[in-house]
């Protein structure tokens, strides 16, 4: 699945909950889609990778499609209602529940408390080891890293 469809599920999302969200915000929620995906499907929501940027995981196409915005909220006023159920609609039953869970979990933090979620997280720190806090990195958060950590959280029912 394109990063997109994540992407517009989240900023949907923010739309019709009246939350704002920023390019640092909809990067760390698409990650933790991306993580929690991989750790109970063993198989990736998306295709694209995750690089460990200064400020946690982002992909840079996705970061580059909203970076216009800078710190600013995201305005999409084209993601209304109909448009956001349209999106729910194609989803699978499994991305919709699991999205539905990341929202419970992430949502109603802010991009900072995300960001330092991920900064004290194992994929993100490996795959930075070595640099100094505030290099600028392109190393790609290996998606095997990324479900190996988090299917240690992970509670076989």
């Amino acid at each position: 699945m394109p990063h997109t469809i994540i992407a517009d599920y989240f900023i949907g999302l923010s739309n019709e909950t009246q939350t704002l969200i920023t390019n640092l915000k909809l990067q760390k929620l698409v990650y933790y889609a991306q993580s929690w995906f991989l750790a109970l499907n063993k198989t990736e929501l998306i295709h694209e990778d995750f690089q460990a940027w200064v400020h946690g995981p982002v992909i840079p196409q996705l970061f580059n499609d909203y970076k216009i915005w800078s710190w600013k909220p995201i305005i999409r006023e084209d993601l209304n209602k109909e448009k956001f159920d349209a999106i729910k609609a194609v989803l699978p039953p499994e991305v919709k529940a699991l999205l539905a869970d990341v929202e419970y979990e992430y949502f109603g933090l802010t991009a900072y408390e995300l960001e330092k979620l991920t900064h004290n997280e194992a994929p993100w720190v490996i795959t930075r080891n070595g640099l100094p806090n505030d290099a600028p990195s392109n190393r790609v958060i290996p998606k095997s890293l990324i479900s190996d950590y988090y299917s240690k959280f992970v509670v076989n029912e």
